[in-house]
């Protein structure tokens, strides 16, 4: 698994200040998707124990509010075991900040039942797309894009937006 970039200072994806990683590697390739240049799974540097340990470093200055993973695609078949470790680690060293996941698989349908989601607070899901794209959405790039509470979501048994 590889990592395409680490954001220490991140205020555009997700609540407060934010530790961001990019995975590597995507299969959607939405049309106009705004990072390109995650879409190769050979690209971008290795993900590690290291890597992980560098995320949870800069997470650790008290305005840090949580970590935003997105990509490329963090959830695909190739990533989601790094991407787990990951938010397990994360929460384990700080279950009171964060988790955002950006995911064009979606929560109900591809996701249901694994383990990334025990560590996930919020997940917006579903591929983006151009001709939906709405510059005014907060979190998200087209209308079909949901930004789901995963936890609440999980103990009512159905999907619970966040607010």
């Amino acid at each position: 698994m590889r990592y395409n970039k680490i954001r220490k200072m991140d205020i555009t994806n997700g609540e407060g200040v934010r530790v961001s990683i990019f995975m590597q590697g995507c299969t959607f390739k939405c049309k106009n998707c705004f990072n390109p240049e995650t879409h190769d799974f050979n690209g971008g540097k290795e993900f590690n124990d290291e890597t992980i340990e560098r995320v949870l470093e800069l997470a650790e200055k008290d305005y840090i509010k949580g970590l935003s993973i997105l990509g490329g695609e963090p959830l695909h078949p190739n990533n989601i075991d790094g991407t787990t470790k990951l938010a397990k680690c994360f929460k384990k060293k700080y279950p009171n900040k964060t988790i955002w996941i950006w995911s064009g698989f979606l929560f109900d349908r591809d996701l249901k039942g694994k383990e990334v989601l025990n560590y996930i607070d919020v997940l917006i899901d579903g591929q983006f797309v151009e001709e939906l794209k709405n510059p005014m959405l907060k979190w998200k790039g087209s209308s079909n894009q949901r930004v789901i509470d995963v936890q609440k979501s999980l103990k009512e048994d159905k999907i619970v937006l966040y607010e």
